[in-house]
């Protein structure tokens, strides 16, 4: 990949690096003056002003930025922007996977879930590791012998461009705005527990920060957050996993024992049942978390960032591992909070909830095993998995809109790595600004669904259109583009009908679908339009697109795609 003369974008770049960086610190300083004209509001904090957690999360800031400044000196060409020049090693990549996947959710979520549910919480921490055995065996090898930047160039190696580049670029749009509503909705309430800080300072503190680390840094800069994340999220869980099993003796008999004591539920907690009723609601979210990581554009284009497909699957196997390791801690964490926050008066309010929400249990966890100064840690922890997602969440949208749609439809592939490497750093600017105000918007609503909407769509639009294009030699362009989209609008419709959104959010008496989940009927309907729309497509254009499945069976199998 030739080196693109960036001396004119550096004069443009290094004073709005100087503005937007000035912004983020000005934010990031003046919060704790905003927070303490909210003092007042303690019974709503979780030890909102506890000066360690401040100081680490100004830390975690300052050595981000500075990582940002190193990486925005190698960030020369669209290459190094969308995948880091290819130079980012198996190991490294392992990291950064992981820490691109395991979000505030992870820790903070599964917890909250296994503490009112118990056994039946973990069905996320099964969910969601499970899919990485799917995507190491059927998808990391061909993604990257026969890709460049982003999914579509995969999907579209033997079909026509314009379509499926169209809709490949729009699927993973949908899902990185949905991803990142979720996201920036969590940030705000999240920090704003943890330090007291105004929501919609915490808002655009986020934007800010994520844009800085996207538009200047790329993909390396993206990638070491992301590396340092995982390894403070997974050091934090192992310590507080640590300490809980050093209360109980490291006998995870007492740990259960005193968990049934504690819970209101008692035995019941041991047994499924407790969150997910019904089988086919378990079913459709079980697809969705195995299937749906597949077709997460933020985790496929970490593929790219490797040098051949050996690393890609070596990446899978360090990341698998890491994850795994993550969420087995978590197990231990989750059963923690029950026996440990649930007894403690401390951590309730006077009315007897939990102090910031059944959320912040694994926050209380760590106060109660390693007191100010981890609590501390756990908090700044809890902040930079948010901004290594949403970075990432941010740089898979901005490459969808700047390769996919600018270069590649709008230009049909006449862009030069200049005009592509501009759109992408507009877009990047845009996705942050709308991230922002959907966040600002969405504060009051309940968005606990759109995370499982984010994965039925991935599983149901781009993973069946990706997996066929691979693997099956009859998939035809019209096939793809009809079948994808009729996924994409058949999860979000049963989502709005399901009684998370119609019951719940929208206040209707009953809910016209009655699952809580889409994913096992949209991926059906997915999977059946494509298969359907290619069979019947006799035209010539199908012809030679079936006929070019070889070429493309040797260049996956090989890994002998030109790559320019």
């Amino acid at each position: 990949m030739k080196r693109i003369s960036m001396q004119c974008d550096r004069r443009v770049a290094k004073p709005l690096y100087a503005l937007v960086t000035l912004t983020a610190i000005s934010i990031v300083t003046a919060l704790p003056a905003a927070a303490a004209a909210t003092a007042a509001d303690t019974t709503t904090r979780v030890r909102s002003h506890n000066p360690i957690a401040i100081g680490m999360f100004l830390l975690f800031v300052a050595s981000t930025l500075f990582i940002t400044r190193w990486a925005a000196k190698r960030n020369n060409s669209v290459s190094d922007h969308y995948a880091a020049g290819g130079k980012i090693t198996a190991f490294q990549n392992g990291w950064a996977i992981a820490g691109d996947y395991m979000s505030a959710a992870s820790l903070l979520g599964i917890s909250a879930l296994v503490f009112m549910s118990g056994y039946d919480g973990l069905i996320y921490s099964v969910g969601f590791l499970a899919s990485w055995p799917v995507i190491l065996f059927l998808i990391a090898e061909p993604l990257r012998n026969l890709g460049r930047y982003t999914l579509a160039d995969v999907v579209s190696y033997r079909l026509q461009q314009r379509p499926i580049r169209a809709f490949a670029a729009s699927s993973s749009i949908v899902i990185v705005l949905l991803y990142l509503v979720s996201q920036m909705v969590g940030a705000g309430k999240l920090v704003e527990l943890l330090f007291g800080f105004n929501y919609t300072a915490a808002v655009v503190m986020v934007g800010v920060l994520m844009v800085v680390y996207v538009f200047f840094g790329g993909m390396l800069a993206t990638t070491w957050i992301q590396i340092i994340k995982a390894v403070l999220l997974l050091a934090g869980a192992a310590f507080m996993a640590f300490m809980v099993m050093n209360r109980f003796g490291f006998s995870m008999n007492a740990l259960f024992s005193q968990a049934i004591l504690a819970h209101p539920k008692h035995a019941a907690i041991m047994s499924p049942g407790g969150l997910v009723s019904d089988p086919i609601s378990a079913v459709s979210l079980g697809l969705a978390l195995i299937f749906g990581t597949a077709g997460l554009p933020h985790i496929l284009m970490r593929f790219f960032t490797v040098s051949d497909a050996k690393a890609a699957r070596k990446s899978i196997l360090y990341a698998t591992g890491i994850v795994g390791i993550g969420y087995a801690l978590i197990i231990v964490i989750g059963f923690g909070t029950i026996a440990l926050v649930a007894t403690d008066p401390q951590y309730h309010s006077a009315s007897g909830a939990v102090i910031g929400g059944v959320n912040m249990v694994a926050i209380h966890l760590a106060h109660a095993v390693g007191g100010n100064l981890f609590l501390g840690f756990i908090c700044a922890v809890a902040f930079s998995t948010i901004l290594a997602v949403v970075a990432g969440l941010t740089l898979a949208g901005s490459s969808a809109v700047s390769h996919d749609l600018y270069a590649n439809v709008m230009r049909r592939g006449a862009a030069s790595d200049r005009e592509e490497l501009k759109v992408s750093r507009i877009t990047t600017l845009v996705l942050g600004v709308l991230s922002i105000l959907l966040g600002i918007a969405f504060e009051k609503q309940n968005i606990a669904f759109i995370v499982s909407l984010t994965f039925s769509i991935a599983a149901s639009s781009n993973f069946p259109v990706l997996l066929l294009s691979i693997y099956w030699r009859g998939l035809t362009t019209r096939g793809a583009v009809i079948g994808g989209s009729l996924g994409l609008v058949s999860a979000v419709t049963l989502t709005v009908l399901s009684p998370t959104v119609w019951v719940q959010v929208l206040g209707h008496a009953q809910a016209i679908y009655p699952y809580e989940y889409p994913a096992l009927f949209s991926m059906i309907v997915a999977f059946a339009g494509v298969v359907f729309f290619s069979v019947t497509d006799n035209s010539p254009r199908a012809s030679r697109e079936r006929a070019l499945y070889h070429n493309q069976l040797v260049d996956c199998e090989l890994g002998m795609a030109k790559r320019g």
